[in-house]
């Protein structure tokens, strides 16, 4: 009896993991199908998002995210070697906010992402327009430049009712 001592904690603390991943998940989820509700919903699309961050420099990236509750348009602009945040008002395509970005995660992406525009031929606009073309009823969630193998790639994130799907299209 005194070597099974270990199996009730064991089992509780298994169960508990299993039940926090689980919750994780269906939160994820629930997450997930309201930035697809309200992509479905906005006026302005990811391509229109992506012309008017062109005001605050390059775009490098641009993505419709639910940020601390609150749904935005958001593109990453290249300019004079500066990264900025532009927050494009989802409802009149006009920018709302701009920010500088100096720090942090989004700082590291935003060079990467600058890096792989570098090496492009191609523009953002017209990459999420091949993927949309592609994949007809489809709206455009984002789209993230990469390079991968020496190539520069975006990864255009779809979203048609409730069903997701990411295509990738190069850039040269």
């Amino acid at each position: 009896m005194y070597k099974l001592k270990w199996l009730a904690p064991t089992v509780a603390v298994s169960v508990f993991g299993l039940y926090s991943f689980a919750a994780e998940e269906k939160g994820k989820e629930a997450d997930k199908q309201a930035l697809a509700k309200d992509v479905n919903a906005a006026k302005v699309s990811l391509e229109k998002g992506l012309s008017a961050g062109e005001a605050q420099g390059k775009p490098i990236s641009a993505k419709f995210e639910i940020e601390e509750g609150k749904f935005q348009l958001s593109v990453y602009t290249a300019k004079a070697g500066n990264f900025y945040e532009v927050i494009v008002d989802h409802q009149t395509g006009k920018v709302a906010k701009t920010e500088p970005i100096t720090s942090g995660d989004d700082l590291t992406a935003a060079q990467a992402q600058n890096e792989a525009m570098a090496k492009s031929k191609t523009s953002l606009h017209s990459a999420v327009g091949q993927a949309l073309k592609a994949n007809k009823g489809y709206r455009a969630v984002s789209v993230i430049p990469s390079v991968e193998g020496g190539q520069s790639t975006a990864e255009v994130t779809l979203v048609k009712g409730s069903n997701w799907k990411t295509v990738k299209e190069k850039l040269d």
